[in-house]
């Protein structure tokens, strides 16, 4: 059997290994690039825009970016990291489309208010607080705060309709938010790979087999469902962007910074509503603040959606407990996923969470009333007849090994790459594809150090990301001057 080479291997068809293939195109064009996706078409498992939040997490509206302290203050940290590391993607997306590369940025970015509502003096004290700390701060100052109902009626009307006028509520918002169908985004990204030289895509091939060789290049096997073909692939740099997939694939590789690691996973769903009536009443994403016990990613939200070009709300998500890796994935995935090395912090993270896992299986035991009813919060005219309930993606959280020995819940992203550089894999959920960019600028960062450091690299990389190398958290005019031209380009401003 004949080995196909080449210099990169890209796993999954989703939003990272789509950006990561598409910036290592833009810096340099004769690299041989494959793609490897075990479904039939790429971006359909959490990339699709049915099965992640589309949000483009930027930190204005999610109120778990920045947590109360104890002393009732606010911690803004992570949401101007990840407000910053929004930027980067914009600046990216900014770039294809001037270049031609992406289509119209309609078809996958749209100007879409990000909002935040509370009710109850406790959380309006806090919501207030919250504005006042990143109103402070450049990434933050065109967010407004509102108690006033004639602002609210104007800004959220689903929302404040019908609601009792003596339940105390408050608002803010930012208006240049936006709402991306990364389905749509990566689709068009691969469409353009495709028609270019050196480039392969090979669907329905999921890897069976991945090993290092001496000299370094990694060795797969991959099989095609359809045809029962076996290929086998050598490359110098392989990137696992599989989603849930990615870790088993990790554990796989062997490499020494796989130890340790685990996965548990949470399935999703949503409220859907497509009646033009009620649709075209609300045009924001309004978040609030999570249930008590409720994972981070479970923070409900009623979101204006565009899929596929066709408006839609959804609200949600509705967690639940899962096995599963990936929503086409093996109800055996977790059991699978454990290994010695994991094995203690696997269980320390299970007996830690056990009031977690509680609440997740009480998810998926709610009746489509309890859920409506919950809707009901944000909407107080929701009718049962309206909505439909829809699955979204699996994700799974990252188990870490503590120092003790012992595990620890991340609930984010987190890039493992091994010390040749040779091996990088994605793991974790939100911010997720929001942040894909900035992500594939760091796996770029360690595993092509060398290349990084050439005048060509840095000048391309520059081109790409005009902030590159630069704090937009620090750097107020910087700011000022890319977000002039993502909001142009994109139709956002």
């Amino acid at each position: 059997m004949a080995v196909r080479q080449a210099d990169v291997v890209l796993v999954g068809g989703g939003v990272m290994s789509a950006t990561l293939g598409m910036m290592l195109r833009q810096l340099d064009p004769s690299l041989d690039i494959v793609m490897v996706e075990r479904l039939d078409h790429v971006a359909h498992e959490s990339t699709d825009g049915w099965n992640n939040a589309g949000t483009g997490h930027a930190g204005y509206c999610e109120l778990n970016y920045t947590p109360e302290t104890d002393d009732g203050d606010v911690e803004i940290a992570r949401a101007l990291q990840i407000n910053a590391q929004f930027e980067v993607s914009l600046q990216f997306w900014s770039y294809l489309v001037e270049q031609g590369i992406l289509p119209e940025p309609s078809t996958f970015i749209n100007r879409t208010p990000h909002q935040s509502f509370v009710w109850g003096e406790k959380d309006v004290a806090f919501l207030k607080r919250r504005y006042e700390r990143l109103k402070e701060h450049h990434l933050f100052r065109e967010m407004e705060y509102t108690e006033s109902p004639d602002d609210l009626s104007e800004w959220m009307p689903l929302v404040v309709k019908h609601r009792d006028p003596m339940q105390r509520v408050a608002a803010t918002r930012i208006k240049h938010g936006s709402d991306v169908d990364f389905g749509s985004l990566t689709r068009s990204m691969v469409e353009w790979l495709e028609t270019q030289p050196n480039f392969e895509l090979m669907l329905s091939s999921p890897v069976h087999y991945i090993d290092q060789r001496d000299n370094g290049r990694w060795k797969l096997r991959v099989k095609n469902q359809k045809t029962g073909e076996l290929t086998k692939l050598e490359a110098g740099f392989v990137f696992l962007g599989a989603g849930g997939g990615a870790l088993p694939l990790l554990q796989k590789s062997g490499i020494d910074e796989a130890r340790g690691y685990g996965g548990f996973p949470v399935s999703g769903q949503w409220l859907v509503c497509q009646k033009p009536d009620i649709v075209e009443q609300h045009d924001s994403k309004v978040y609030g603040k999570a249930p008590i016990g409720a994972p981070p990613m479970s923070v409900p939200h009623l979101d204006t959606r565009i899929i596929n070009g066709e408006p839609a709300l959804l609200f949600g998500p509705f967690a639940g407990f899962t096995t599963r890796f990936l929503k086409q994935g093996s109800v055996f995935d977790l059991f699978g996923s454990v290994r010695a090395t994991n094995l203690r912090p696997m269980l320390s993270v299970s007996k830690s969470n056990m009031d977690l896992t509680r609440y997740l299986i009480g998810e998926v035991f709610q009746s489509h009333g309890d859920r409506v009813e919950s809707l009901r919060n944000f909407f107080p005219d929701a009718r049962e007849d309206d909505w439909k309930l829809q699955m979204a993606g699996q994700r799974v959280q990252i188990i870490k090994q503590t120092p003790e020995g012992g595990g620890k819940l991340e609930f984010g992203t987190e890039i493992v790459a091994a010390k040749d550089g040779s091996l990088a894999a994605l793991l974790g959920a939100s911010p997720g594809a929001s942040t894909a960019a900035n992500a594939m600028l760091n796996v770029i960062e360690r595993c092509f150090p060398e290349k990084l450091k050439t005048d060509q690299w840095q000048e391309r990389m520059k081109e790409l990301v005009p902030s590159y190398g630069q704090s937009l958290v620090n750097d107020e005019q910087l700011l000022n001057r890319v977000r002039e031209r993502t909001l142009s380009t994109l139709k956002l401003g």
